[in-house]
C-alpha cells in the first residue's frame, strides 16, 4: 500500500490520479511530481516498486505544502486577514460570499437556511379580493 503525505493512496487508479487525492496536490503538479520522479503515470499504484513510492514521498515532503501544513496556512492567512479588518477579512466574519458575488439571491451555500421574515412577501395595506 503506497502511503505519502499520510494519505493512502488507491490501488486501482493510475498514479497521476492517486495522487490527487493529497489535500494540495492538482493535476498538474502530479504530473511535475511524477516527471521529476521519473515515473511513468499511466501505471496503477498497486504497481509501484517500494523504491518509487519512496522517490514519490521525498519529492512530495521536500518540494510542496500539502495536506495539514497547508491548512494550517490557509486558516492563518484567512485569520490575518480578519485581524487586520479587510473587506476579505470582514467577509470571512460575516460569512458572506468573499469573490464578490451576489448576495441578493442565492449565496445560501455560506448564508446557510433561509430566515423568514414577516411581511416580506404581499405588499402591506392591500386587501385580498
Amino acid at each position: 500500500m503506497a502511503r505519502v503525505a499520510g494519505v493512502d493512496l488507491p490501488k486501482e487508479k493510475a498514479v497521476s490520479i492517486g495522487l490527487r487525492y493529497i489535500y494540495g496536490i492538482g493535476p498538474t503538479l502530479s504530473q511535475h511530481i511524477l516527471a521529476a520522479a521519473e515515473i511513468n503515470p499511466g501505471i496503477k499504484v498497486k504497481d509501484l516498486t517500494e523504491e518509487q513510492v519512496v522517490r514519490i514521498r521525498d519529492i512530495v515532503d521536500k518540494k510542496y505544502k500539502v495536506e495539514g501544513e497547508l491548512r494550517r496556512e490557509i486558516q492563518s492567512n484567512i485569520k490575518q486577514l480578519i485581524e487586520i479588518g479587510s473587506w476579505h477579512g470582514i467577509r470571512h466574519r460575516m460569512n458572506l460570499p468573499v469573490h464578490g458575488q451576489r448576495t441578493r439571491t442565492n449565496a445560501r451555500t455560506r448564508k446557510g437556511l433561509r430566515k423568514t421574515v414577516a411581511g416580506r412577501g404581499q405588499k402591506r395595506g392591500l386587501s385580498k379580493k
